[in-house]
């Protein structure tokens, strides 16, 4: 049912806003700001420049979103076509259905919230004019790319994020930024170059690039052997960009090394780029060479979960000095390879669940790393040894409400029911026991298996990470026999012991309570418990906890991510009727 009656003039106008406003807002940026809006610092009226625009943004998709018909998600709404070069019969075609609405959405959602943590926060680096121009050119182009249907416009916009992502890593990162920007860049660019001539091949064997009118033809002005080669060139630009294993390796290094913002947009809305490319271009256009490739896809989505999982617990271990961040981008590799999975079997079950997984990725994973970047502004690290033996209490003892909000985001992340990570993983599986007519119901089902596994492991790990960064490690009182020759006073125990070394800075230390012994603890060494019948209990010393600007950025996150777990039919609701048609060739 259409909530409020908005004439068609004004959600085209809605809709080319959402995509053109950012990238003349980045413009804006660089411009010399005027006199009444200056103030008193420059670089707080440019990033209050950026909460303006992206808060601008948001609004114009939620009140498109509002006059969206509901009634009728598989019909695309807001189109705009227009001829932009003849020649080729390239279009300037913008629309959205019930696919689409929700991304671009959450695209708009992250990004304000991004802006706004960044205004009270700015990242460490050069001048925020150029970090808030490349936010917004970033933020036009995900936009644009839910929002075209045209595959050449498709793929300008797809390129057009990796210049910005580029720049905030390499910029504003932190310890090794460059090679992992570089290790970015590159991969993704040789992606696009295979994609590209996949869409080319696409477009002039049916005659268009119009994604709609290829989508309404389900493939039959190509003949099998063109679909095979493009779905092969087409969906390994893609492949790369969702990431997949074994294409995987540049993600790791990125969100290590990126600002908490890029993290953010990267894990939240860049890597759903990839999978709408499948969902949007490879299923209706070419479905005989997805067929094809659908069993290759779920192998490679299957791998993923499992070696994700490995890869994080592997990391959330004592003694593995694992990184925090690392953890977070290697769990990204198992969850997208649920979405492939789901994309791969073909069916509306699957595909649905695979959408309601990139929705609940990117609200659930996105304040994942937004609270990762606070945990590392407090601790001046996000080595998972020093967080957990930084103090016994460690963060529930020291900052209990951002301990509370790391465990829900854990606890969501695992796939809980009543949250709305569980939806998306059991809609993939339940598509991948019975997949479309075609595909090998035994080996879908292995791969269903293979996958229910890799939610316990998942839950595994994300419980390690809770229990040793929100609870602590305490290690065993010291224990004194009659003929040991070493003193009986507590000494330090830590799966990573070493020899006395200076504090690394900005790492808080436990504060003594006994005499001071000859050095100070390493950070990151776990005290021992006090000896029985000591009086003197060691204090724990307090973090800054949850500041009123990180609530705002961070609760919209968390009430989106409850409703979607509770009320699931508000996204399907939209996607179901529009993958449904998507998947029987254009028809209701």
């Amino acid at each position: 049912m259409t909530v409020t009656d908005i004439s068609p003039s004004v959600m085209q106008f809605l809709l080319a806003f959402i995509v053109v406003g950012p990238l003349l807002g980045a413009v804006a940026a660089l411009l010399p700001a005027p006199p009444g809006l200056k103030g008193r610092n420059p670089d707080q009226a440019v990033l209050r420049h950026g909460v303006t625009v992206t808060g601008a943004v948001l609004i114009a998709a939620i009140v498109l979103a509002v006059g969206f018909d509901h009634d009728h998600p598989a019909t695309m709404q807001a189109t705009t076509d227009i001829s932009w070069i003849p020649a080729l019969d390239v279009r300037i075609h913008l629309g959205i259905d019930g696919i689409s609405l929700p991304l671009l959405v959450l695209t708009a959602l992250l990004t304000f919230l991004c802006a706004l943590y960044s205004y009270f926060k700015p990242p460490a680096g050069p001048s925020p004019k150029a970090f808030v121009a490349l936010v917004l050119v970033l933020e036009s182009g995900t936009l644009a790319t839910f929002a075209v249907l045209d595959l050449l416009l498709f793929f300008l916009a797809f390129e057009m994020v990796l210049i910005p992502m580029y720049f905030l890593i390499n910029r504003w990162g932190g310890d090794q930024r460059q090679a992992a920007a570089w290790k970015f860049i590159l991969y993704t660019l040789l992606g696009s170059v295979v994609m590209l001539l996949g869409l080319l091949l696409v477009g002039l064997k049916s005659g268009t690039f119009d994604m709609v009118a290829l989508a309404t033809d389900n493939g039959r002005g190509l003949t099998t052997s063109v679909q095979v080669i493009a779905v092969l060139a087409i969906g390994l630009g893609l492949a790369v960009k969702t990431p997949m294993w074994p294409l995987h390796s540049w993600l790791p290094d990125a969100h290590t090394a990126a600002p908490t913002v890029g993290s953010v947009l990267l894990a939240g809305v860049l890597l759903k780029m990839g999978t709408y490319g499948f969902v949007r271009i490879l299923l209706p256009v070419a479905p005989d060479g997805m067929r094809t490739f659908a069993p290759y896809l779920a192998a490679f989505a299957v791998v993923g979960i499992v070696y994700g999982s490995l890869a994080c617990l592997a990391l959330a271990r004592t003694g593995a000095k694992g990184d925090l961040k690392r953890l977070i981008a290697y769990s990204s590799v198992g969850h997208m390879g649920f979405v492939l999975l789901g994309i791969a079997t073909m069916t509306p079950t699957g595909v649905n669940g695979a959408l309601f997984a990139n929705i609940a990725h990117g609200l659930i994973t996105g304040l994942l790393f937004f609270l990762v970047g606070a945990v590392k502004d407090r601790y001046g690290t996000a080595d998972l040894d020093t967080l957990a033996g930084a103090t016994g209490a460690a963060l529930y003892g020291r900052a209990p409400r951002l301990g509370a909000l790391l465990a829900f985001a854990a606890v969501a992340s695992l796939g809980l029911p009543g949250l709305a990570g569980f939806w998306g993983e059991m809609l993939t599986l339940f598509g991948a026991y019975s997949p479309a007519e075609g595909l090998s119901r035994p080996a879908f089902r292995t791969f269903m298996a293979i996958g229910a596994f890799g939610t316990l492991l998942t839950a595994a790990y994300m419980l390690i990470v809770v229990r040793r960064v929100c609870m602590g490690e305490h290690a065993l009182p010291a224990r004194t026999t009659p003929d040991a020759s070493a003193p009986s006073a507590p000494t330090a125990a830590s799966a990573s012991d070493a020899p006395q070394a200076p504090a690394t800075p900005g790492t808080p230390q436990t504060p003594a309570t006994t005499p001071a012994p000859a050095a100070s603890p390493t950070p990151g060494t776990l005290q021992a418990l006090p000896a029985p019948g000591d009086t003197q209990a060691p204090t724990t010393p307090q973090l800054a906890d949850v500041q009123p600007y990180e609530a705002a950025a961070w609760t919209p996150l968390v009430a989106l991510t409850v409703l979607a777990g509770l009320w699931p039919a508000v996204l399907l609701g939209l996607t179901d009727p529009a993958v449904q048609k998507l998947l029987s060739g254009g028809k209701s």
